[in-house]
Order: C-alpha cells, then structure tokens, then sequence
C-alpha cells in the first residue's frame, strides 16, 4: 500500500540550526532518499519551497481568486512530502521515524487512495 509522508517543519527551529546541523540534515535526507529506493519502496518525494512562495486558488462567485501563500496560519508548514509503498502501518510509522525532518517538526502518514477507471 502507498503512503505519503507529509513533512512538517516549525521554521523557527529549523532556522535556529547551526550551519553544520543543517548540513548534516540534508546529508541525512540524501541517505534516506538512497536507502528507499535502494529498497524499492520509493514511490516519489520532493522538497518544497516556503510558505511564502505558495499560492493559493479558490473559487467564488465562479471566478477564479489567487491569495499569495498558503491558506491558513500555522506554526509548522509543510516542506516537502515523500509517497513510499509499504506493506502496512506499521512499517510506514518505522520510515516515518527515519525522516530526518522529524527533528524539527512532525512527519504526518497517510494512506494514499489509488483510483482505477474501467
């Protein structure tokens, strides 16, 4: 089954890191990044830029309204994500573990739903 790991980080945290705790995090994710692939459980994953690069659409009145960054206020954000195949919970929680990032925030695990159409 397909989880995806959505990745928060409480920016004051991160930005507290020294230099060389930032370095040896993203050395962490690297080695995360290889040994999921190298076990064949990496489905996809990626970074991603902050808050204040988002952009958020909605609807209404039928129109289309863009608001710059995201929609609601929050003391993590969420920074990037990985989708991983594991064989149940349980071990999805154990990969959860080893996301680096969960130093720095919390790593949320969810099932992903995969639609077929006939």
């Amino acid at each position: 089954m397909q989880y995806m790991f959505l990745i928060y980080t409480d920016p004051q945290v991160a930005a507290a890191a020294p230099e060389a705790e930032m370095n040896a995090t993203m050395a962490a994710y690297f080695a995360f990044d290889s040994e999921v692939r190298q076990k064949g459980i990496h489905v996809s994953g990626e970074g991603l830029h902050p808050p204040s690069a988002a952009t958020t659409v909605r609807q209404e009145g039928g129109k289309l309204v863009t608001t710059d960054g995201p929609f609601a206020e929050t003391k993590e954000f969420l920074g990037g994500y990985y989708i991983l195949d594991c064989k149940d919970l349980d071990e999805a929680v154990e990969w959860a573990g080893k996301i680096p990032g969960v130093k720095y925030g919390s790593i949320e695990v969810r099932p992903v739903m995969v639609y077929t159409q006939e």
